[in-house]
């Protein structure tokens, strides 16, 4: 995460050690070669996280696809342990993960593997990744790799098995095939080889994957957009799993492809440039109308460069405008993923971008960093226009204190006096409880008297609705608001911050379904206002300052406790140690730390944060790995030191994490 230069070196041979960044494969040769599985920087790029299903298939309804094209690709997304410097919490980024389906990661080189970043924190909220596959244009290159692809029948399914063995290793979901060429009718047949080959191999090796045509070249081997499904692009279409069709299509189009693909019509996605390049409804903010057009039809969508809001730079800031984009989408179109869906659930909010990072409450890093690969489950937060006379403010906050990660969630401004209550959601969850009860832990930092809950919404199969408030303190003036009112319990915060309060409680309701979660802002007693001297003040109005910020929740069972293997367990190794000499006062060291459990058996836990430690100083942050390795890049070591030790922090899928006392280790003395 953190680097210690404020810009990794660039990739000039990518079998040598250095900072380790994913990036795309360039040429068919390369491809064919496999040379990419020889680079230093392949086990760094594996997706450490599967795709969980938190959603219907694509069969019970229309999908969302987000095709990512932003500046060429591989930006401040290739840095896999993260980016330091300037650019932090301004990289762009997508939260609104409950409203996607599919996620393509689309730059304009032959082979777009998308950034082992992307795939993480899309898999973790249910999205699949697609990477792209581009031929354009019919320049001399583009004709060179045309006749060698297609070639022959042979050829064209050793390209195929490639890009399969690809999506398999990385661990992303399936292709989108972008051809933007003139063929011969020969070719033709040929591709249609390459692409039922592709679809076959990526099904019988990854459940679930999808690979989607792009409504490029037609069966007459001209590139001729077609905008809608018909003979000229269907036959692609009958031997794959979808087809994104452009940009330039009328109103009556989506009923008419529904038509043309019967059963599978929500397999064709309609391209909206959100640049609004003659798209259908002008993009941009506009985007929605064409939403509403397709999901009236009945057929899928393709939202292309949502990136528009952070590259137009959309006013006020990116934080917001992206919130306001979305929350369009989300009117048109609905919400498609739901969670919590099973146990147990964590999240600290993290968007993975900030400017400082915290570890259970305690403040670790004071620098700029951006590794979407940390992030938590991100809340499903309402947009509200701040013109509007909404009395409590919602935000995501990168400047205030984690509890986990870089940011947090702040509830601040003015609560009306009396029984008032502020309410807002955080997630939709479909989670059905079983017969043991529920625990439910979050952190909170308040002023004053300003108190946090959380609103936790039930359903029955009888359609019996409960909702039930976890309250930090007596709220008789609400219990008639809710089914149900459990007052928490404070934990001792053992060995974090004394800034952060935790709560804990527990609920039992066997046969239910959790809903939602929502977070309720209110005081433990009715609010007494002091008139003004001239008795004008209208009591049934007042209201009073809020400010308090939610820093984490657990939802997990009885049984399941995080179980750390003593650091005994673990055997850790340097590989590509190399001492420098930096000045007359230090040296450099770089290396690629490794570990494993010592019986063999594959670590379940989903990350680990690294620390140095030289002598008698603190130990210091570098950054989270998502893998069993990372690589440490010129740390410096003052001259005459005994050497650095790197400890291998093990964190659990609850958000606990093991002591560093406790934790397995590295330590590295200089060379003479």
């Amino acid at each position: 995460m953190l680097s210690l230069a404020s810009e990794p070196p660039p990739l000039i041979n990518p079998t040598q050690p250095s900072v380790p960044v994913s990036y795309p494969i360039k040429t068919l040769e390369e491809l064919e070669s496999r040379s990419y599985f020889d680079s230093f920087h392949y086990p760094f790029n594996k997706a450490s996280v599967p795709v969980i299903q938190h959603g219907t298939t694509s069969s019970d309804r229309p999908q969302l696809l987000v095709c990512h094209d932003m500046a060429g690709g591989y930006g401040d997304d290739k840095w896999v342990q993260g980016q330091g410097g300037t650019n932090g919490r301004k990289a762009y980024s997508i939260w609104h993960w409950h409203l996607i389906d599919i996620f393509v990661y689309f730059s304009h080189n032959l082979v777009s593997l998308p950034p082992v970043s992307w795939v993480n924190t899309a898999h973790q909220h249910g999205v699949k990744v697609l990477g792209t596959f581009i031929v354009e244009g019919d320049s001399g290159e583009e004709r060179a790799i045309v006749e060698k692809l297609l070639e022959t029948e042979e050829s064209s399914q050793m390209y195929a098995d490639r890009l399969t063995e690809l999506a398999l290793n990385l661990g992303f979901d399936g292709w989108l095939l972008n051809m933007e060429v003139t063929l011969m009718r020969s070719q033709i047949l040929v591709l249609k080889t390459f692409i039922s080959h592709l679809t076959q191999t990526m099904h019988s090796k990854i459940s679930g994957s999808l690979v989607i045509w792009y409504d490029g070249v037609t069966v007459d081997g001209f590139t001729i957009y077609q905008n809608q499904l018909n003979d000229k692009n269907k036959p692609f279409f009958d031997i794959c799993d979808g087809i994104f069709l452009n940009y330039y299509w009328e109103k009556d189009y989506p009923n008419s492809s529904a038509a043309v693909a019967g059963d599978r019509k929500h397999d064709v996605y309609f391209g909206i440039d959100v640049f609004g390049r003659d798209t259908f409804g002008g993009g941009q903010w506009k985007t929605h109308f064409a939403l509403d057009v397709l999901r009236r039809g009945d057929v899928s969508a393709a939202l292309f460069a949502p990136g528009w809001v952070y590259e137009t730079k959309q006013p006020p800031d990116f934080q917001t405008a992206q919130n306001h984009w979305w929350s369009l989408v989300e009117k048109s179109w609905g919400i498609g993923k739901h969670y919590p869906r099973g146990l147990p659930f964590y999240s600290n909010f993290d968007q993975g971008r900030a400017h400082h990072f915290s570890v259970d409450g305690v403040h670790i890093l004071d620098s700029s960093w951006n590794n979407l690969s940390t992030r938590g489950f991100q809340p499903f937060l309402e947009y509200k226009d701040n013109s509007t006379l909404n009395d409590i403010k919602v935000l995501v906050n990168f400047n205030g204190a984690s509890y986990g990660g870089g940011s947090n969630i702040t509830f601040k401004g003015r609560l009306n006096k009396g029984n008032a209550y502020f309410t807002t959601r955080l997630f939709h969850g479909k989670l059905p409880l079983g017969n043991s009860p529920l625990y439910f832990t979050y952190s909170v930092k308040s002023k004053a008297d300003s108190l946090l809950g959380l609103i936790l919404n039930f359903s029955s199969g009888a359609w019996e609705k409960k909702s039930v408030l976890l309250a930090p303190a007596k709220v008789d003036h609400l219990s008639g608001k809710f089914s149900t009112v459990v007052t928490t319990r404070q934990l001792e915060n053992l060995g974090a911050s004394s800034e952060w309060t935790i709560q804990e409680s527990s609920i039992s309701l066997s046969e239910h379904t959790l809903t939602e979660i929502s977070a309720c802002c209110y005081r433990p007693d009715p609010q007494i206002v002091k008139l003004d001297d001239d008795n004008t003040s209208d009591q049934s109005t007042a209201s009073v300052e809020y400010y308090a910020v939610l820093g984490h929740i657990t939802v997990k069972s009885s049984e399941q406790k995080s179980n750390f293997p003593p650091s005994s367990s673990w055997v850790v190794e340097g590989e590509h140690i190399k001492w420098t000499p930096s000045s007359e006062d230090s040296k450099t060291v770089s290396v690629k730390i490794i570990w494993k459990l010592k019986d063999g058996i594959d670590s379940t836990f989903p990350k680990y944060n690294i620390y140095a430690k030289k002598a008698e100083s603190a130990s210091e942050f570098l950054g989270v790995a998502r893998v069993q390795a990372f690589y440490v890049g010129d740390y410096a070591v003052p001259s005459g030191s005994s050497g650095v030790k790197f400890f291998i922090q093990v964190c659990d899928v609850d958000g606990s994490s093991q002591t560093l006392d406790d934790s397995p280790s590295l330590l590295l003395k200089p060379t003479t």
